[in-house]
C-alpha cells in the first residue's frame, strides 16, 4: 500500500538561460536558490535538507549558502534523475528526515562544451562503452532509431514531430526567458537540417547554462509561507534498465506501470488535468510519453498531436514555457517549476486559464511522473 504524498512546493527560483562562461554549476545553482528563498520569503538557515542534481560539489553548495543539512542526497547528472530527485526529497519529508528541503540544480553545459554522446561524452550517455549496441553513440541516435520503428509500425511521420516543435515554440514566444523565440512553422521544421534520420535540427533540445532551485516542505508547514503552496498529489517511477538503452516497446512498460498508480493515488483522473509537462529532450519523447501514459492508444500518438491540441488554447497545453526544445535544456527542472508557476497563476501571456492540476512526465528507461495540484489530499 503506497502512502499518499503530504508535501508541497513553497518556493522556486531560476537564473537566466544562455551562455555564461564566468559561472559554473555551483554558482548557477546558488543564484537560483537565492531567488527561491526570496520567492518563499525565508532564509537559508531555515533549510535543513538538500538534494543536489548535476552541481559540481555539494560541499561547496553548503559553504556558499551557510547550510548545515540534516539530510543530504546527491544525484548524478543524468536528466532522468530530475523526477527522482524530487521524489527523494518528498520521501525524506514524509518520513521526517527533514522539515524543509532545498533542491539545487546547476548546468554549465553550454559554456563547458557539454557533449552527449560521441568520443568526448561527459554525462554517462554510454558512448564508448561495450554495452552500447549497434554503434548508437548518442541519445539523439537512440531516439531516431526508436521513432523510425514507430513510423514503420504505425505510420507516424516527421510532420507529426513538427506539430510538437511548433506548438512548443509558440509557447516560448510568450516567455521572455526562452532562448529560442523566433516564430516557427511546420515548413521551417521540415526544411531544417537532418541530424539523424528521421530527426531534424528542431527535433533536438537546446543546451544552455542555467540554474534552478525548489524549496519543499510538508503540507502542515506549507501554509506558513509567502506564496500559495503547490501540492504534490502523486509521484512514481519505474524502469526497464535491464532491457538496454534501445527500447523495442518505446519504454511503454515502465510508463504504463507508473500511470496505473499515479492517477489512482493522486485521485486526479486524466480528464481533470489542465496541462502537461513532458520531458522533450527530443520530439519523439512527447509521442512516447502520451502513448505510455494512456492519453491515446499505442501507435496513435502522431494523430493525437495534430490539430493544435498541444497549444495554449488547445485541450492539453504542453510545455508552456517553451520546454527543452525552445526555452532551455534544464533536464526536466524548468518543466517542473513551470508547472508550479502555472498553478500559482504567474505565467502572464502563457498562463493556462484556471490551471489546477498539471502533470510532469519523463519517458525513458527510467520513467518518472509527478502530479502537481492547487489542492492537497483530503
Amino acid at each position: 500500500m503506497r502512502t499518499k504524498p503530504n508535501v508541497a512546493i513553497v518556493g522556486v527560483g531560476n537564473t537566466a538561460y544562455g551562455n555564461f562562461p564566468e559561472e559554473d554549476s555551483n554558482s548557477l545553482a546558488v543564484k537560483a536558490f537565492k531567488n527561491a528563498l526570496l520567492d518563499a520569503n525565508i532564509q537559508a538557515k531555515d533549510i535543513d535538507g538538500i538534494v543536489t542534481h548535476r552541481v559540481g560539489n555539494y560541499q561547496k553548495i553548503c559553504e556558499m549558502t551557510g547550510i548545515n543539512p540534516e539530510f543530504i542526497s546527491i544525484q548524478p547528472p543524468n536528466g532522468r534523475l530530475c523526477g527522482v530527485s524530487i521524489q527523494i526529497a518528498a520521501l525524506a519529508l514524509m518520513t521526517g528526515q527533514a522539515k524543509t528541503i532545498a533542491l539545487f540544480y546547476g548546468n554549465d553545459g553550454k559554456s563547458g562544451g557539454s557533449k552527449y554522446g560521441g568520443k568526448n561524452d561527459r554525462y554517462d550517455t554510454a558512448a564508448e562503452q561495450l554495452w552500447f549496441p549497434y554503434g548508437m553513440t548518442s541519445p539523439g541516435a537512440v531516439n531516431a532509431l526508436m521513432y523510425q520503428r514507430h513510423c514503420e509500425l504505425y505510420g507516424t511521420k516527421s510532420e507529426d514531430l513538427a506539430e510538437i516543435a511548433v506548438a512548443i515554440r509558440s509557447h516560448a514566444q510568450l516567455n521572455p526567458q526562452a532562448v529560442l523565440r523566433k516564430p516557427m512553422t511546420i515548413e521551417d521544421h521540415q526544411s531544417s537540417k537532418m541530424i539523424c534520420a528521421p530527426l531534424r535540427l528542431f527535433d533536438y533540445c537546446q543546451i544552455n547554462d542555467g540554474g534552478i532551485a525548489m524549496i519543499m516542505t510538508t503540507n502542515d508547514r506549507a501554509i506558513d509561507y509567502a506564496k500559495q503552496p503547490v501540492y504534490i498529489r502523486g509521484f512514481g517511477q519505474a524502469s526497464s534498465l535491464a532491457d538496454g538503452i534501445v527500447s523495442e516497446d518505446f519504454n511503454w512498460g515502465p510508463m504504463n506501470r507508473v500511470a496505473q498508480y499515479i492517477y489512482s493515488y493522486s485521485d486526479i483522473p486524466q480528464s481533470e488535468l489542465d496541462g502537461l509537462m513532458i520531458y522533450d529532450n527530443f520530439t519523439p519523447s512527447v509521442i512516447f510519453g502520451l502513448e505510455g501514459f494512456g492519453f491515446c492508444k499505442q501507435g496513435e500518438g502522431g494523430a493525437f498531436v495534430r490539430g493544435g491540441r498541444l497549444r495554449l488554447n488547445g485541450s492539453l497545453p504542453l510545455n508552456t514555457s517553451g520546454g527543452h526544445l525552445s526555452e532551455s535544456y534544464m533536464q526536466g527542472w524548468n518543466l517542473n517549476i513551470e508547472a508550479i508557476r502555472q498553478i500559482r497563476g504567474e505565467c502572464d501571456e502563457r498562463q493556462i486559464k484556471d490551471a489546477q492540476h498539471i502533470q510532469y512526465i519523463a519517458p525513458g528507461p527510467v520513467s518518472t511522473s509527478i502530479i502537481y495540484s492547487s489542492e492537497k489530499h483530503r
